[in-house]
């Protein structure tokens, strides 16, 4: 066999492994693991955000607070007290626990960050699926569709969508499906200070945010008091994935939904 060969064959088996997660999505209409469901850490409970890929592994994100062992006020990241890498979470949908493989809290103080945006609003954690899971597996967001790519930032104005999926409610999911408006990005492009009709509660920790083209701008991390009240700070998703692959974190991509974005909150 010549050596151009045996090359093409290596690429086109890369390839093959690199897309196997994505050809092996379940059916949004019966995945029992995506975007919106809970996520116990510990005990404290969170809804998970989007669903990442690298290579044949794959992984759905959730924030990094979900596994404090802090006070339920600490928010800078630099020194919260949060459980290890490693630590198991449950996952919702899923037959056996995930592992929690980066969280940006152990980051940051690993790298002995400082500048004080990034201890504030890099809010963000990375749970590895089993294998066993992967074909329950679908990356849309429930109702909505999408996402449809990583998004950058938001303005004044811009409309907004998200997915809460607090236990507190429930199990009504009417009130799951959210629409607001985004008051701008702040803290050096970190936040996003976001008003939705209804905000999100103790639960929706982590759930992720996408802008009106169901592009993927952010992961919910604090219910705020001001300047809005019942407003909601959300961390820049692009930048919390960029200081993972510069700190120790797995190179992820977002998984796409497989259903088109359409903005629905009815479903």
């Amino acid at each position: 066999m010549n050596k151009r060969l045996i090359a093409g064959l290596a690429v086109a088996f890369a390839l093959v492994g690199a897309s196997s997660a994505q050809a092996q999505w379940a059916p949004a209409s019966s995945a029992t693991v995506r975007p919106g469901v809970q996520t116990y850490t510990n005990g404290g409970q969170c809804t998970a955000n989007f669903v990442f890929t690298a290579g044949s592994d794959v992984y759905i994100g959730q924030a990094a607070h979900c596994s404090s062992t802090g006070a339920q006020t600490d928010t800078d990241g630099c020194i919260a007290e949060s459980l290890p890498d490693g630590t198991a979470v449950e996952v919702t949908g899923a037959s056996k626990p995930g592992t929690m493989v980066y969280n940006s809290w152990n980051a940051m103080q690993a790298a002995g960050e400082t500048d004080p945006d990034t201890c504030a609003y890099n809010d963000f954690a990375l749970i590895k699926l089993d294998p066993a899971d992967h074909g329950k597996v679908n990356p849309s967001v429930p109702t909505m569709g999408g996402p449809t790519a990583l998004g950058d930032t938001t303005a004044l104005g811009d409309t907004v969508y998200s997915y809460g999926n607090s236990s507190l409610r429930q199990g009504i999911t009417l009130l799951s499906p959210k629409l607001g408006k985004s008051l701008g990005a702040q803290g050096a492009g970190w936040t996003h200070l976001v008003y939705t009709v209804t905000p999100g509660i103790p639960g929706d920790s982590g759930s992720g945010f996408m802008d009106d083209r169901g592009n993927a701008f952010g992961v919910l991390s604090t219910l705020q008091l001001a300047p809005v009240a019942a407003s909601n700070g959300v961390s820049d998703l692009a930048k919390a994935l960029a200081y993972a692959r510069s700190h120790g974190g797995p190179d992820v991509t977002l998984a796409k939904g497989t259903e088109p974005f359409t903005g629905s909150i009815i479903g």
